[in-house]
């Protein structure tokens, strides 16, 4: 039964884009269409160009800020602000998965790559706000992304989350390794299974596993 891998949780800890909404609506589309205008601007190349070193930097670094970050010095703020005025419109809300999380035991907590203030607007957008004790996007990791563990270090300090006593639910396997090795309970929530060693669990429908567990 899954219960019983999930008895000693008390801090359960949500990734946002393609986790909390499921992948189909395509919200994540409309903001790596802003990303790639944003490098066009930023460093004066080509469409194409831009995409291939979004793409890059999201291989390489983590996400595509923080390649910029790094490879060219552009400041995290303005980048934020512009990729996430998406329209939030196309987000259905989700009542069953409101009540199953309002039924998890512990804390609830999201932590994404994106910023908190975008997160907020997903949340109010799905009915899902009010439900989490914490919402924490790159900047309180200092701008250092997933999958990067020290990001996971600051997050977790902050929030008070203890690793051994909590579960992450995220779509890039990438981003469960850190967890794994910190000793959380790992959940691949993604349309195709992902086989690796730091992933315990997957599934393709978060609002039903999470009826399992509770």
């Amino acid at each position: 039964m899954v219960r019983q891998h999930f008895d000693h949780v008390a801090h359960w800890v949500f990734d946002l884009d393609n986790t909390l909404y499921p992948p189909e609506v395509r919200l994540f589309d409309q903001i790596e269409g802003r990303m790639t205008s944003f490098v066009m601007e930023a460093l004066g190349v080509d469409r194409a160009e831009a995409g291939r070193l979004r793409h890059r930097y999201w291989q390489e670094y983590g996400t595509t800020l923080a390649g910029l970050m790094e490879v060219h010095g552009i400041p995290p703020e303005r980048y934020l602000r512009e990729v996430h005025e998406i329209d939030f419109s196309v987000l259905p809300p989700a009542p069953d998965l409101a009540a199953r999380l309002a039924e998890l035991p512990g804390r609830r907590i999201v932590y994404t790559n994106g910023s908190a203030p975008y997160a907020e607007r997903v949340l109010a957008a799905r009915g899902l706000e009010g439900l989490f004790d914490a919402v924490f996007g790159v900047e309180h990791a200092g701008f250092e992304p997933k999958p990067r563990r020290t990001a996971f270090e600051r997050v977790f300090a902050a929030a008070g989350v203890e690793t051994p006593r909590a579960a992450m639910f995220e779509d890039d396997p990438r981003n469960l390794a850190a967890p794994h090795a910190m000793g959380m309970r790992t959940v691949h929530v993604a349309p195709e299974r992902h086989a690796a060693e730091h992933i315990h669990h997957h599934t393709d429908d978060l609002t039903g596993f999470l009826a399992q567990v509770i």
